[in-house]
């Protein structure tokens, strides 16, 4: 309730008016029973054409009134709930934007997802029924009962004697239905989770034939989920036909003593008409009640994850007080240590190498040495965990994370594409870069020639998933977005590996231009790509075992010359030396 009461208070003037309505419409449900009794007493049985007139008059206006109430009673939970409701994805997904790698891992992007609409869905449907309900079924439930006792003291105690059965069986219900909402909302959580992973990986499923096995590992999850989503419901529908089998036990005893009080004239019949309006209104205003109750377990499971979101502190904390960055001279990774949150062993170990404006420096190494953590650890997806990175003399954790992310042109090692056109996928590096620079970039990435192919040229759309073009015009198309914002730091992660030699020459070529007053990283495989870059660090388990330049390190590196000598000719590495 704390979740749903921080974001109601956003919204004082419909909650008053939500207060408002819920008076009209009790006005009208408890008013109207009261007029009908008296018109039976007074005016039918007395035959007073006058009284009856006068009293339909006055439920007509009742009746207007209820129904404007009723109305911006709707309005009013409608507004909120689904106001509430917006503001809460807007939260998370702001909070899941500001979150590291580490805490992203943490959650899972399945769970992510859940949380923001089955989670919010959740509260909006129970803050939906609260607002309907929570001041209306008070009042209700206290006025009918003070017009019961009114109306016959020793009809209303049958009612009361109804109320503890009803209070204890929902009490029992909700205590039983919060376990299985928690596993009912973790196997959706697993659910999106297989969904997505067969979605994304379908060539490789389908290539290794294992399509019964993914639609097995489907249907066993989809049934523990039906089975959890059936006994809530079980639960629930269960409480509806007790609650009529009770009260209707509860008219029969108040009809056989009401019959023997009209009998012996203590009782009139418009009395038990009355009374018997006000002890339906009373006894679905407890149903009503028991409702919320029993809906209370499952938002209570949803917004407790929503919170877990919400109170999450990233572990890429801002400073206090960023120090400036207007231009990167140099970057320095002084005695770098880093090791995954977690992890046990350190990823990095002890890496320190310095990279000044105008300069290349590329990474090697096999596969696992820790390349592509290290590039990640400048725009600082991670922290280091002992050691620093500084640019221009400065810890990174000391600049502003924003300014710092806008001078640094990555590309990650597998390239993303969004779902719009070719240049909104481009200008995503630069929001209000020009059809001149975003030209320019496509033609620096070597991307021009298939844009030109496409019927649309710039304007062709990208599907979801980029599935319309291959992996080499993804990762041109990435280092255009890369390129087009003009930043003083590249950094490339394997970003050349779907290129062929002789695209890969043409780029290498090309970017000479654009990074000769930037700094440029870049992680390969391939040493061709490299072999001119102003210094080669070789890495190999985390650790920095070679570092200098392609001919130096093929005299002095033994890893570096395996690597080498595996891909080029003898006449290459005679060259090199």
């Amino acid at each position: 309730m704390k979740l749903i009461l921080h974001y109601m208070k956003r919204y004082k003037v419909l909650v008053a008016l939500n207060i408002l309505s819920v008076f009209g419409f009790a006005l009208v449900e408890l008013g109207i029973p009261t007029l009908v009794s008296n018109m039976i007493d007074e005016g039918v049985l007395r035959q007073d054409r006058s009284y009856l007139f006068q009293s339909g008059f006055t439920i007509a206006v009742i009746s207007i009134v209820g129904v404007c109430g009723t109305i911006l009673l709707g309005y009013c939970c409608a507004k909120i709930s689904t106001a509430v409701t917006r503001d809460i994805r807007n939260d998370v997904f702001a909070r899941v934007q500001s979150l590291s790698h580490a805490e992203m891992n943490q959650f899972g992007v399945s769970s992510l997802i859940t949380r923001t609409n089955n989670d919010a869905y959740q509260i909006m449907m129970f803050l939906n029924v609260i607002l309907r309900t929570a001041l209306l079924t008070p009042v209700m439930i206290v006025v009918s009962f003070a017009l019961t006792i009114r109306s016959s003291l020793q009809l209303s105690l049958i009612i009361a004697s109804t109320i503890p059965i009803i209070v204890i069986g929902v009490v029992a219900v909700g205590k039983v239905s919060q376990p299985i909402s928690e596993r009912q909302q973790g196997s959706l959580d697993r659910l999106n989770r297989i969904f997505r992973e067969n979605l994304t990986g379908i060539r490789v499923i389908r290539s290794f034939n294992n399509d019964a096995y993914e639609t097995k590992r489907f249907d066993a999850e989809n049934r523990f989920f039906m089975k959890q989503s059936r006994n809530i419901f079980k639960l629930m529908s269960s409480t509806e036909p007790v609650f009529f089998l009770v009260m209707n036990f509860a008219s029969l005893a108040i009809y056989f003593v009401a019959a023997g009080m009209i009998d012996a004239n203590t009782l009139q019949v418009g009395k038990l008409v009355a009374f018997m309006e006000y002890l339906f209104h009373a006894m679905l205003s407890v149903m009503l009640f028991c409702t919320v109750f029993m809906m209370y377990p499952r938002a209570s499971v949803s917004a407790k994850r929503i919170r877990e979101v919400l109170d999450t502190q990233s572990s890429v904390q801002e400073p206090s007080q960023a120090a400036e960055l207007k231009t990167v001279e140099e970057v320095c990774f002084d005695h770098v240590t880093f090791a995954y949150p977690d992890g046990e062993e350190a990823v990095l170990s002890d890496v320190s190498f310095t990279v000044r404006k105008g300069e290349t420096i590329a990474f090697i190494g096999s596969t696992g040495s820790g390349k592509s953590t290290l590039v990640s650890l400048v725009p600082r997806f991670y922290d280091v965990s002992s050691g620093s990175i500084r640019i221009n003399g400065t810890d990174v954790r000391q600049l502003d994370l924003q300014q710092l992310r806008s001078v640094i042109g990555y590309v990650a090692q597998k390239a993303v594409l969004f779902r719009g056109t070719i240049a909104e996928n481009i200008r995503f590096g630069k929001k209000d870069a020009s059809e001149e620079e975003v030209r320019h970039a496509a033609e620096v990435a070597q991307a021009c020639e298939f844009i030109s192919a496409k019927p649309k040229q710039f304007e062709e759309r990208i599907v979801e998933g980029a599935s319309n073009v291959s992996g080499g015009q993804k990762q041109r198309l990435s280092i255009a977005r890369a390129i087009v914002r003009h930043p003083q730091i590249y950094i490339y992660d394997d970003s050349f590996s779907a290129l062929d030699f002789a695209t890969d020459a043409k780029l290498r070529k090309a970017l000479k231009g654009e990074v000769k007053d930037a700094i440029m990283m870049i992680v390969a495989q391939r040493v061709s790509t490299i072999m001119n870059a102003d210094q080669i660090v070789v890495l190999n388990e985390g650790r920095v075992v070679g570092q200098g330049t392609h001919s130096e390190l093929l005299k002095t590196c033994q890893i570096y010359h395996e690597i080498a000598s595996s891909q080029l000719s003898e006449e290459e590495l005679a060259y090199g030396k």
